[in-house]
């Protein structure tokens, strides 16, 4: 295989590779990439590639870049089943042509022709199909500089509030206008009480009332407006956090992520308050909050010294604001730590349901239960406590204005400077103003809640992701033929327990290795450190000539398939759980599941391949999830094969089954590192045996040499029974008396 093609394994088809690429896809290609480059000048390079002695056309396009004086622009050539579809847009070599392939406005595929037709292909068809990805480097770290920008959830969320500010504008006209119209109240109240009530002039009276009837429908109409571009905006802001914290999570180094699911997920869940604490309720407070000030004047310019009343109520219902948050922060973190346990123990609870069952323990659990639910009350009686009294006494200080307006407005009444409509004007008005100072009193006693959701969902995005943001990421175009460990030290955060320590591991290609040891000895561990799962603590792991975490994920991906000892199922299909790792062919998908003995699970039910897959999934034995996660990694036909005990939970029949199309599928230039506690399974798999105790390898060598120390091993570490220590404690007992 030439090595200048990319990292495409042997049943690639050669010939495929030769064909030139259009340059009007090149063209669409830089256009997406923001790349600006003249039309001339590109037909006139891709006329001349045709000329590069080059095969291959990752070459032939890093040709075409040079000749271009294009900087920055990094390809590579990978499977379509292991692509990345986030990486979009990109070529794609589909059956004899190219076609550009992006993702259209409703998140769909849209593949283009070099004619500039859109043509339609399912999953299915592009199973077989090459990716041709171009990374612009310029394109790459301004999306990291923005990804270190938004390391806080408020950020974050700020960042997609005012992602296209045009809103912002309209909400603000509208709610201008609504605050205008409010002053229309207050004025129709002073004509009637002034100049209706006393003449009865109907005629005046009904004037006022149509005016009325056109402000009532005007405020109406500008308040539908105002709240539907705000759920417009929420929704748009709910969508896009949450894809990115989601995606955040999944890019996760896993060896750091927090231990209680319960504790993640609450993470996770805790951006919705603050979502809608910024798309909502503070842009209300915020805006409705400078026309209290606004009212105040018109207080003061119809009545004149009530304004006073009202301007002295701000600075008391903020001092009342302050104290409440303040006693409320201590408080709602305990809270929520509280709850972040409970929810962790209902997560435990239910994954391990049989457990709890079958060891009668549900009374444990419902005990631990009731100490947490119990404390929570206790700390939410408390909050509730402390937030009503802030807004009774909000409340009341309301009441205390309105009863001082009136009598400031009595006392001026009786001086001859103010009329009786005016009183009342005064009085609606001041009930605008005492709105918003309540509503941002209760927001501070909300703002107490959002801050400790800020906090857990900021510990959230603190967390290191697999990749580093800034990390510019290596796509050698070369296939990896080593996997090499170099001084390698691996412990768990904030534990002092040392799990590995290995100076130096190479598997090279053709290697066929099994890895012995006791339980506990460090061997899943060390095959999630080669599968670029954990990261190591110190020393370097090398994929080929490069360390693995500089590697791009998807170049990873293409080489590197691990089996995990516990294999976790998705709700979803028989098939969609085979298919995980890509979109392969209907012809794969059988050939696989004949070899390993999927199909008879398949075959057992009328919904075939579509048999339905719960949660984790439930109502399959052991045995099946494992065939199905080797079902995964056969699929996935990768290069360097990681299987963490492949037949500790099958039959004999399966296992010799496994067996046998490991022995098929794996290439004779392929890496197969097998982890095992059964020596008779290594000697069947294996040509090179390595031996772990207490997270260091003692023995590597061929099984003759090897397989011996295993056993003396072995034998060493199985202690006494007790029983058989005290019989020969009794016989010794006896001789020593009856010397």
């Amino acid at each position: 295989m030439n090595t200048a093609a990319g990292p495409l394994k042997q049943t690639a088809d050669q010939e495929r590779l030769q064909r030139a690429i259009p340059a009007v896809l090149i063209k669409l290609l830089l256009q997406r990439l923001k790349v600006a480059v003249k039309d001339g000048a590109l037909a006139k390079v891709c006329r001349q590639s045709a000329q590069f002695e080059l095969t291959g056309p990752v070459p032939r396009l890093q040709k075409i870049f040079k000749q271009l004086k294009i900087k920055g622009l990094q390809a590579t050539l990978l499977h379509w089943q292991r692509f990345d579809q986030n990486r979009l847009p990109a070529l794609l070599l589909h059956g004899d042509q190219w076609l550009l392939i992006e993702r259209n406005a409703d998140a769909g595929l849209q593949i283009t022709d070099q004619k500039m037709q859109l043509i339609s292909c399912s999953e299915d068809d592009l199973s077989t199909a090459l990716v041709l990805w171009v990374r612009n480097a310029a394109c790459f770290q301004q999306s990291n500089d923005e990804q270190q920008k938004c390391d806080s959830a408020s950020r974050l969320v700020l960042k997609q509030v005012f992602k296209r500010p045009k809103w912002i504008l309209d909400v603000l006209i509208a709610t201008v206008l609504i605050n205008i119209i409010a002053i229309a109240t207050s004025l129709f109240a002073m004509q009637v009480y002034d100049r209706v009530v006393p003449t009865l002039a109907y005629a005046t009276l009904w004037t006022l009332v149509a005016g009325m009837a056109v402000v009532i429908a005007l405020d109406w109409l500008l308040k539908r407006v105002r709240a539907r571009t705000l759920d417009s905006v929420s929704c748009a802001v709910d969508k896009n956090v949450s894809q990115q914290v989601f995606e955040h999570v999944m890019q996760l180094q896993l060896d750091t992520r927090p231990r209680s699911l319960g504790t993640l997920a609450a993470q996770v869940s805790g951006l919705d308050s603050v979502r809608q604490f910024f798309t909502a309720g503070i842009i209300f407070s915020l805006i409705d909050m400078p026309f209290a000030l606004l009212f105040i004047c018109f207080i003061y310019i119809i009545g004149g010294p009530i304004a006073l009343v009202y301007a002295s109520l701000l600075p008391i219902a903020g001092i009342l604001g302050f104290i409440t948050q303040k006693r409320l922060r201590r408080l709602l973190k305990q809270q929520l730590l509280r709850s972040h346990e409970r929810q962790g123990l209902l997560v435990d609870v239910i994954q391990g349901a049989e457990s709890v069952r079958a060891n009668n323990a549900s009374w444990q659990f419902s005990r631990k239960w009731r100490e947490i639910s119990a404390t929570i009350s206790s700390y939410n009686i408390r909050q509730k406590a402390i937030a009503s009294t802030g807004t009774i006494s909000t409340g009341s200080l309301a009441t205390s204005a309105y009863i001082a307006a009136m009598v400031v407005g009595v006392g001026q009444i009786e001086a001859g400077n103010l009329s009786m409509g005016a009183l009342i004007a005064c009085s609606i008005l001041g009930g605008r103003v005492i709105a918003p100072v309540s509503q941002s009193v209760q927001y501070l006693a909300q703002w107490q809640n959002v801050s400790q959701s800020l906090q857990m969902v900021n510990q959230l995005l603190q967390l290191p992701t697999q990749r580093r943001p800034q990390q510019h990421l290596l796509l050698p175009e070369v296939v990896p033929n080593s996997l090499a460990l170099q001084d390698i030290s691996f412990s768990y955060p904030n534990s002092a327990v040392r799990q590995l320590k290995i100076d130096s591991l190479s598997l090279h290609s053709g290697d066929r290795v099994a890895l012995l040891g006791q339980i506990g000895c460090g061997k899943s561990t060390l095959l999630k450190l080669l599968a670029g799962l954990y990261r190591p603590s110190q020393g370097r792991v090398r994929l080929g000539d490069a360390d693995l975490w500089e590697i791009d994920p998807n170049i990873l991906a293409e080489h590197v398939s691990y089996l995990p000892q516990s294999v976790h199922l998705f709700k979803g299909t028989l098939r969609s759980n085979l298919a995980l790792s890509g979109a392969p062919s209907d012809s794969q998908l059988l050939q696989v599941s004949s070899a390993l003995g999927i199909d008879q699970m398949a075959q057992d039910n009328p919904l075939g391949m579509d048999l339905e897959i719960t949660e984790g999934g439930a109502g399959l034995s052991g045995g099946q999830r494992q065939l199905l996660g080797l079902g995964r990694v056969f699929l996935a036909q990768p290069t360097i094969w990681l299987l963490d005990e492949p037949t500790a939970s099958l039959d004999q029949a399966s296992e010799q089954r496994v067996l046998a199309a490991i022995k098929t599928y794996v290439k004779a230039e392929d890496i197969l590192l097998v982890s095992t506690h059964r020596p008779a399974l290594a000697v069947q798999l294996a040509q090179r045996i390595l031996i772990m105790r207490r997270g260091e390898i003692v023995a590597d060598g061929d099984p003759s040499t090897v397989l011996p120390k295993f056993a003396a091993l072995a034998a060493s570490s199985v202690p006494q029974p007790r029983a058989a220590a005290n019989s020969r404690s009794d016989n010794a007992n006896k001789l020593a008396a009856r010397e």
